[in-house]
C-alpha cells in the first residue's frame, strides 16, 4: 500500500491499495451512518461494511453521465433527508468517475458539507474524476457546470478494479494517463509508448507506476492551485473541444474518447503556433491510436461544435481559452485564436 498526499482546502491521502474492502471500513469506523452511492450496473462486495454497527445506507444512481443531473441529485438529498443523515456522517462514492462527482457533489452540498471518501471503480476515475476536489453535475447547457469544490477525506484505488473493465473502458482511462504525461511527466509517455491495451492488462507493475505517476500529476497541480486558477487549468488540456464532443455526441462517447481527440486538436493549434514540433504532434497522433482512441471527428459537425465551446469553464466572456502545450511536460493557454485558426485546425482532425 503507498499514499500520494494532497493538499487542497483540507489534506487527505491518496491510497493505492490492493484491499479496498478493509481500508474503507477502516474510514467509516465511528460514523452512525454511511451512504453509499453505487451505480446500477455495479455490484461491489460490501460484506465488510455491513458488519459494522454503523447503518449502512446503499443508495443506486443510474449509470454513467446519465447519473449527472439534478433529478438524481434531488433523489440522493431526499433520501439522505429520510435517513438523517447528519454533519457527522459520511458518504462513500463506488464507481466511474461519474458517480464520484455525484457523490462528492451530494456531501458538498448536504447541510453545506459532509466528509466523502471516493473509491473510482474506473481507470478514468482512477486518475482524473476522484482526486482533486471538484464535484459536480451536468446542465442540458453543458458538462460539470453545477458543482463545489469539496475534497474528500480520503481516495482509495484498487487496481483490481481495472480487471472488471472492457477494453474500450481501459483505453478511455489511458487518455488521461497520457494526457498527464503530455502536461507534466514524459516517463508516462515512455512507459505508454511500449505497451498496448493488452500487454498493460497483464503488467499489473507498470500498470500501478502509471497511475502513481498519473495521480501525483494531478495531486501536485491541486495542492499548488486547489480553486482552478493558472496552473490547474493545465489538467484541462484536451478537455475544451472533448467537453463539446461529448455534449454533441449526447454522452454515447467514452470521456476518454472525446479528450483524445481534443488532445489532438490543441496539439494542432500549438503545433500551427510553431509551439511544438512537428513530431511532437506526430507523437499525439501515434500514442492514442496504439491505444486504439480516436483522434478524428466528423467534419461536418464542426458549425454545431463551435457554439459548444463557449461553453467551456475556462472562458472568460467571448474569448475561448485553450490549454497547449509549448513542449512535451510545458503548458500554456491560447486566448486570441481566430475563427480561422480555429477553423483550419479542425479540418486537420476532420474524418
Amino acid at each position: 500500500m503507498t499514499s500520494i498526499a494532497v493538499k487542497a482546502e483540507r489534506s487527505y491521502s491518496v491510497i493505492l491499495t490492493e484491499n479496498w474492502n478493509t481500508e474503507l471500513v477502516k474510514m467509516c469506523e465511528g460514523r452512525t451512518r454511511v451512504a453509499v452511492i453505487v451505480s446500477e450496473g455495479f455490484k461491489p462486495d460490501l460484506s465488510g461494511l455491513m458488519e459494522m454497527d454503523s447503518e449502512i445506507h446503499v443508495f443506486d444512481v443510474p449509470d454513467g453521465e446519465t447519473a449527472k443531473n439534478v433529478a438524481t441529485l434531488n433523489k440522493v438529498w431526499n433520501w439522505l433527508g429520510a435517513a438523517g443523515f447528519t454533519r457527522s456522517d459520511l458518504i462513500v462514492g463506488i464507481g466511474g468517475g461519474a458517480v464520484t462527482d455525484l457523490a462528492g457533489f451530494a456531501a458538498a452540498s448536504w447541510l453545506r458539507g459532509l466528509d466523502w471518501v471516493a473509491l473510482p471503480t474506473s481507470l478514468a476515475g482512477m486518475v482524473d474524476a476522484s482526486v482533486g476536489g471538484k464535484t459536480g453535475i451536468n446542465s442540458e447547457y453543458g458538462k460539470n457546470l453545477i458543482g463545489a469544490f469539496h475534497s474528500p477525506s480520503s481516495v482509495l484505488i484498487d487496481p483490481n478494479f481495472l480487471k472488471t473493465l472492457s477494453d474500450r473502458d481501459f483505453a478511455a482511462g489511458m487518455a488521461e494517463v497520457i494526457k498527464c504525461g503530455f502536461i507534466a511527466d514524459p516517463k508516462i509517455l515512455a512507459l505508454a509508448a511500449d505497451h498496448s491495451v493488452a500487454s498493460l492488462r497483464k503488467n499489473s507493475d507498470v500498470m500501478a507506476e502509471l497511475i502513481h505517476r498519473a495521480v501525483s500529476v494531478k495531486a501536485a497541480i491541486v495542492s499548488s492551485d486547489f480553486k482552478e486558477s493558472f496552473a490547474r487549468e493545465s489538467l484541462n488540456y484536451g478537455h475544451t473541444l472533448g467537453h463539446a464532443i461529448e455534449i454533441h455526441a449526447k454522452y454515447q462517447m467514452r470521456h476518454g474518447e472525446a479528450v483524445s481527440i481534443g488532445l489532438v486538436y490543441a496539439a494542432e493549434l500549438a503545433a500551427a503556433r510553431g509551439l511544438i514540433s512537428t513530431d511532437e504532434l506526430d507523437l499525439h497522433r501515434s500514442l492514442l491510436s496504439a491505444y486504439q482512441l480516436p483522434i478524428t471527428f466528423d467534419r461536418q459537425a464542426w458549425q454545431k461544435l463551435l457554439p459548444l465551446l463557449a461553453l467551456d469553464k475556462k472562458a472568460r466572456g467571448t474569448t475561448i481559452r485553450f490549454v497547449a502545450l509549448n513542449g512535451i511536460g510545458s503548458t500554456t493557454r491560447l486566448e486570441d485564436l481566430t475563427s480561422a485558426e480555429l477553423d483550419a485546425a479542425y479540418e486537420r482532425i476532420s474524418s
